[in-house]
């Protein structure tokens, strides 16, 4: 006969365990993004793809899921970071090469004139690129970059760039984790700039970044130490077709599920959903101006050079079955600040 102490034992230890089961059904991975059509398909196609009973489900080590960066995981207007970083470190380099004061476009840098700075060319942005991300030992950019990225700050909201990560893809990535999958980033943006800070931005480490690169040359320091220089030349441009290229290169499997904001990540979604299976190809359309900003051009909404949305994409992912991310009506929240 069970005496009352084992009875309540019991009856504590049923209320417990079904507390816990409520408690790990009400939570939900993705808090920062709303109900509806987007939400639901992410949810589903974890579900499909993680469930061994589900004729789409995917082996662990297939489940590869490929984010762009600018735009898709944190904010590129008015201009790329990177941009920004190759700016501000124009002055270091005129420092040590005083020459350089009086050539364009280094001049109108120095400046500081910011409506001739908006009027650079692409060629004249290419020349800054090549004196301030060039020519330097891999060490030493690192040491610049993760100097730069703990003071810079953005001029609309006043932080710091790495604090302007959008908390609904942060929460994604957690979840496409928890889930069995390897995130990577596959930016058109430096790929030696970007592993400065991908791990302690969004927990991804350097060898599952892929981004534009540039070569490098082994040589020896003063001190006779080996050193990688970095190259002018380039290796990979990470853009438009360059995304699958270089997610063949260094993956050498084809995502199941990618991420991206603009025309440079069409091909890296059709790539994806050219593959057999479930698949999930999903696109940020930058559609809240209160929050963050407005542009497209689709959908009617202001031109941009930076991050350009066409309305040919849209079109293309509504016939192709992208999923479209609308900021405003998606994200409850922008940052995690908010």
């Amino acid at each position: 006969m069970a005496t009352l102490k084992n009875i309540i034992f019991t009856i504590v230890a049923l209320a417990f365990c079904t507390m816990c089961t409520t408690s790990q059904k009400s939570i939900d991975p993705l808090p920062s993004w709303n109900e509806g059509p987007a939400k639901q398909a992410i949810v589903d196609f974890i579900r499909t793809t993680t469930d061994k009973a589900n004729p789409e489900y995917v082996p662990p080590e297939e489940r590869i899921a490929t984010f762009d960066q600018d735009g898709t995981l944190w904010v590129e207007q008015p201009i790329y970071t990177q941009v920004i970083y190759c700016l501000d470190r124009v002055a270091a380099i005129v420092e040590s090469k005083p020459e350089l004061k009086d050539i364009e476009p280094f001049k109108t840098v120095i400046s500081g004139n910011r409506e001739a700075i908006a009027k650079l060319t692409i060629p004249d942005l290419e020349k800054i690129a090549v004196a301030t991300l060039t020519g330097m030992s891999t060490n030493q950019f690192q040491d610049e970059v993760k100097k730069w990225l703990g003071t810079a700050k953005n001029q609309r909201w006043k932080r710091l760039f790495t604090e302007l990560t959008y908390q609904p893809m942060l929460e994604l990535l957690e979840y496409f984790r928890a889930n069995g999958y390897k995130t990577y980033i596959a930016t058109g943006g430096g790929q030696d700039f970007v592993r400065v800070f991908s791990m302690q931005t969004y927990g991804i480490p350097v060898e599952q970044v892929i981004g534009t690169a540039g070569g490098t040359k082994y040589a020896y320091d003063k001190n006779g130490k080996p050193i990688l220089t970095k190259d002018p030349k380039m290796l990979l441009n990470d853009n438009y077709a360059g995304k699958p290229e270089g997610i063949h290169l260094m993956i050498g499997r084809r995502p199941i599920a990618s991420f991206g904001n603009s025309i440079g990540d069409r091909e890296m979604l059709e790539y994806t959903k050219g593959g057999s299976g479930s698949r999930l190809a999903m696109l940020v359309l930058h559609d809240d101006p209160e929050r963050e900003y407005a542009y497209g051009p689709a959908q009617g909404l202001p031109d941009s050079k930076v991050g350009t949305f066409t309305q040919e994409l849209y079109d293309e992912a509504k016939k192709s079955e992208w999923m479209v991310i609308s900021m405003k009506n998606d994200w409850k929240r922008i940052f995690a600040f908010d």
